[in-house]
């Protein structure tokens, strides 16, 4: 499809499964060989990112395992400024090396919201894997050493990234027309 229709809003298709895939798999590969005889633990931001840490594990080939944290800051459309954690980290990552996964990072408030916390509890080392960066929009300068795809200053939907809960389950990444 190349249009969807979302709630009230329009979106038309942006980015393919394809080449989501693609991007998933060379980031995964990457993972593989700067982790190699490490045990990291990855930390899935949710909801967003589920869909995209489900794939990107399945291409990961070292011992590992995974946690997830819920943290909110949207609000239908807009980033509300405000950061709320909704389910919080259940794994001691002391001496850990720690890989975030996180669907999108745009203004980067919540990144570095996250990485302050994480910090705290000693940590051998913390990365960042975003499946989307919008560069145009970060207000905090983050290291985001595996990025899938860099975008405009758009809304999108699809392969987990929401409108209001809803539009998460397509293949496709699709912007709001």
């Amino acid at each position: 499809m190349d249009t969807i229709q979302v709630k009230d809003k329009t979106f038309r298709i942006s980015i393919p499964e394809s080449k989501i895939q693609e991007r998933v798999k060379a980031i995964a590969n990457k993972i593989n060989q700067d982790y190699a005889g490490k045990n990291p633990v990855f930390l899935s931001v949710l909801n967003g990112s589920f869909i995209f840490t489900a794939d990107l594990l399945r291409q990961v080939n070292l011992p590992c395992e995974i946690c997830f944290v819920k943290l909110a800051s949207y609000q239908g459309v807009n980033s509300s400024g405000s950061i709320r954690e909704l389910i919080g980290l259940n794994v001691d990552v002391t001496n850990r090396h720690v890989i975030i996964v996180e669907d999108i990072v745009d203004t980067g408030l919540t990144m570095a919201h996250m990485l302050d916390n994480l910090m705290k509890q000693n940590p051998s080392s913390i990365d960042i894997c975003a499946l989307l960066v919008k560069p145009g929009k970060l207000q905090v300068k983050l290291d985001i050493r595996y990025c899938c795809l860099e975008i405009p200053n758009d809304f999108i939907v699809g392969y987990g990234l929401d409108y209001d809960g809803y539009g998460r389950n397509t293949k496709d990444i699709y912007t709001l027309v």
